[in-house]
């Protein structure tokens, strides 16, 4: 490819809003372009990249046994009113209607597309297992888009969904997949640490996210000082020890309290006491609107996903609202550990019925006695008080967010807070969907007809190139890992065009893939420049100065050395 011809060069007009390097780059190296919020085109340098990282996946998984195959990127609404996702999906659903009426969602994800297709067909246990995947558009209706491809509203992903014969099948196949990851990710220049994870709306009992750390990345999680250890902070599970064991039980008291007094922090200052000796109470609610009460140890905060997973709730929480307080004839920092009710009964936002306050405790009430809080007024609290013996409340659980240097759950380490960005997924579906879709069976030996159990294993393929290039950068520009550069040179010409003809036309014969830097209308170093910023592998330089070989420089490195053009190729294919 001449760069004259080009389309997509790179710019210095770089928008205000772009935070990230790997995004700025991206961007004014001429790989992406932004259409609307959330939504890129990807240049033709970047679609270079991107076949590339089709191609290294595509390999990897077919070498596992997976067979692709493409799926519509409009699914019928049925099918995801069948598994109930029509309300489980929440704001990241997106709709359509064609002009006979006919209903759509957007492909955020295709559970249902792969189970209705696959119970289209007479499945023998013998049929058992498979592995389907596909590369596809897919669309989240993402509140904020931002970070260029990282969050994204319409990408590329890749998506597999094997089907099995039951649990310990699957074990295989999931076994099989998290090397078959390891592997793709090696090859595109990425180091990622599997990560405990929650399944979200995709359903099933575990995941593992494919993490690779960096700051810049939003997926939080915490690993063992052994590194044995590692859980999103959504599903991480922690130690927790007794506050004040030996403490006798005191009598609780209603006492005055001055006005001041609001915050945990205030309580305190007041008491002259540690947090981990008050009672905090959050609130929230879900989506039938009832009022949710998490009452929680004070040192520590309420873990929304857990709290979720106590309440066997499949739509995300939300915090409560002026009117959740005022229904309940309260306001923040007023709630009371036990006793609310609804003042004016509501009707909840998708059936007639009457919405309810859900009382949920954290574990960590019990690792406590006498604790201040509760039942707080303008002018009085609760002390002593004692979860068991003075309140108690209709569901129980881990609800708490675990932090850097808690104690692991059998209390021998401390845990390290990390970040990271995630570049896979990997979930077990279990029978989730398979009991939700009618017909989506298989013939056993003996007749039967018996669910399929699955696994579910995406990769979003935007994502992960933008992490390589978060990886692999300097303050000049991108360094690409040679497996997904978008060329394998880039070939400079100063003052030489006969000659830069010359080897261009040779190096394609060789079948190397460059990138001719032919332009006659700008510098010696914007070209340089511009080499860096892309950050092509191999630079190679034709000129009068290097008087009849080539200069070869990696993009990695800061020598250059002249070679003649044999020695080139000899490199080249080392």
């Amino acid at each position: 490819m001449r760069y004259s011809n080009l389309f997509g060069k790179t710019t210095k007009t770089i928008p205000k809003d772009i935070k990230l390097d790997s995004h700025k780059l991206l961007v004014q190296a001429g790989f992406i372009k932004e259409s609307t919020a959330g939504r890129y085109y990807m240049l033709p340098l970047g679609m270079l990249v991107q076949n590339k990282v089709v191609e290294i996946v595509r390999q990897e998984m077919s070498q596992a046994g997976a067979q692709e195959m493409i799926t519509p990127v409009l699914h019928p609404l049925e099918l995801w009113k069948e598994t109930n996702r029509t309300n489980e999906a929440g704001f990241e659903l997106m709709r359509i209607s064609d002009r006979r009426g006919a209903e759509f969602a957007l492909g955020g994800t295709a559970e249902e597309m792969f189970v209705d297709v696959v119970r289209k067909y007479p499945i023998s246990y013998k049929d058992l297992p498979f592995n389907l995947y596909q590369f596809s558009s897919k669309f989240r209706d993402e509140l904020r888009a931002r970070g260029g491809l990282l969050r994204v509203r319409e990408f590329l992903m890749k998506d597999a969904y094997s089907f099995n014969l039951g649990e310990e099948d699957f074990k295989v196949e999931y076994q099989k997949m998290w090397d078959t990851y390891m592997k793709i990710f090696e090859r595109m220049g990425l180091r990622t640490v599997p990560v405990l994870a929650d399944n979200g709306y995709i359903g099933g009992e575990y995941s593992h996210e494919f993490i690779v750390e960096s700051e810049v990345g939003e997926s939080r999680f915490l690993e063992s000082e052994d590194g044995i250890y590692r859980a999103h902070e959504d599903v991480a599970l922690f130690g927790l020890e007794p506050v004040n064991p030996d403490e006798e039980e005191k009598p609780m008291e209603i006492i005055e309290q001055p006005q001041w007094v609001k915050t945990i922090e205030d309580v305190q200052k007041h008491y002259g006491v540690e947090a981990n000796r008050t009672l905090k109470n959050v609130v929230y609610r879900n989506f039938q609107g009832d009022v949710i009460i998490a009452t929680i140890r004070g040192d520590l905060e309420v873990n929304p996903v857990k709290l979720e997973k106590v309440l066997g709730e499949t739509v995300p929480l939300a915090p409560a609202t002026e009117e959740d307080f005022a229904a309940i004839d309260s306001k923040p920092g007023y709630i009371h550990a036990w006793g609310h009710q609804f003042v004016i009964p509501r009707q909840a936002t998708t059936e007639a019925r009457d919405c309810r306050v859900i009382y949920v405790a954290d574990r960590s009430l019990k690792t406590v006695k006498n604790m201040i809080g509760g039942q707080k007024e303008d002018t009085t609290d609760s002390i002593n008080v004692n979860y068991g013996r003075d309140f108690t409340h209709e569901h129980e659980g881990d609800i708490a967010l675990a932090k850097d240097g808690f104690l692991t759950e059998d209390k021998s380490q401390r845990l390290v807070a990390k970040k990271g960005i995630e570049v896979g997924n990997i979930f077990q579906l279990g029978y989730h969907y398979t009991h939700l879709m009618s017909g989506a069976t298989y013939t056993d030996k003996d007749g039967a007809q018996k669910p399929y159990y699955m696994g579910c294993y995406g990769i979003g393929v935007g994502r992960a190139i933008q992490t390589v290039v978060e990886v692999h950068h300097d303050e000049r520009g991108i360094i690409w890992p040679e497996s997904i550069a978008p060329f394998t040179v880039y070939l400079i010409e100063l003052n030489s065009k006969p000659a830069g003809d010359e080897v261009y036309s040779k190096l394609q014969q060789a079948g190397v893939e460059v990138l001719y830097d032919n332009r006659s209308d700008v510098s010696p170093g914007q070209k340089f420049t511009d080499a860096d910023l892309i950050g092509i592998p191999v630079r190679l330089v034709v000129s009068p100065r290097t008087e009849g070989k080539i200069e070869w420089k990696k993009r990695s490195e800061k020598e250059a050395v002249l070679l003649t053009f044999e020695e080139v190729i000899a490199q080249l294919k080392g």
